[in-house]
């Protein structure tokens, strides 16, 4: 039953029309703002957040989005972050290799961290691995010529593609993160994907708790990505 929930999941993927904000219950949005008590202390750290819908906050919201949650968790941890949410809801990773150079010229000041959450859009259109490692390949060439660390975010096939493909496809992400020294974690949405509690009633997306239960699993791996001051 998991691999056919896993395999639904996947078909369907990011692959929402539009971004409709929906209500998040009070328990979950009294759990979103950040701790009052943190002592936040340090540099100012901006940290982009590129990729699409997963981080664009669909039908969440911008305040209960992965960037915003994880700006909320870093900031309890006492770092003085600022994280850019430049998720587009159906990016493929072709799209992100377009719009890459544009984002990362519109934040001004060279962020500190870029984490990169894309190739689910390409499952769903069924595009060749070849295909969307090249254009992750791209996208992380680019970082790393202006000299911004990556965190990586990886994701996995549904395993009714073929051994071959989901070996090929799981492949590139550890690849590519060696390859670009970039920091990696290999599948983001290994907090959720089983839990149907956790997804929306799309059955694709996470929600508020889903988005705050994968911060929880990520966010020391974002810390530890970040450069020393």
């Amino acid at each position: 039953m998991k691999c056919r929930g896993w395999a639904l999941a996947l078909a369907l993927l990011l692959a929402g029309c539009g971004d409709e904000e929906v209500a998040i219950p009070k328990a979950a949005a009294e759990r979103l703002v950040p701790p009052p008590a943190a002592q936040v202390a340090g540099p100012e750290r901006r940290i982009l957040a590129f990729g699409d819908s997963l981080f664009a906050g669909y039908r969440v919201g911008q305040r209960a989005s992965y960037p915003a949650q994880l700006e909320a968790a870093l900031r309890g941890m006492g770092i003085d972050a600022r994280v850019t949410n430049a998720g587009v809801s159906g990016d493929t990773s072709a799209a992100g290799r377009q719009r890459i150079e544009f984002v990362v010229d519109g934040m001004g000041r060279r962020p500190d961290l870029a984490i990169v959450e894309l190739g689910g859009n390409d499952l769903l259109r069924g595009i060749a691995p070849a295909e969307t490692r090249e254009n992750i390949a791209a996208i992380l060439a680019e970082l790393q010529e202006r000299r911004i660390p990556v965190l990586l975010m990886g994701m996995r096939a549904p395993p009714n593609l073929g051994a071959d493909f989901v070996a090929e496809f799981d492949g590139l992400y550890p690849d590519l993160a060696a390859r670009y020294d970039a920091a990696l974690v290999p599948f983001f949405l290994e907090p959720v994907w089983d839990k149907p509690e956790l997804i929306q009633q799309d059955r694709v997306h996470p929600t508020a708790e889903g988005i705050e239960a994968m911060v929880a699993a990520t966010v020391d791996d974002v810390a530890r990505a970040l450069p020393d001051e």
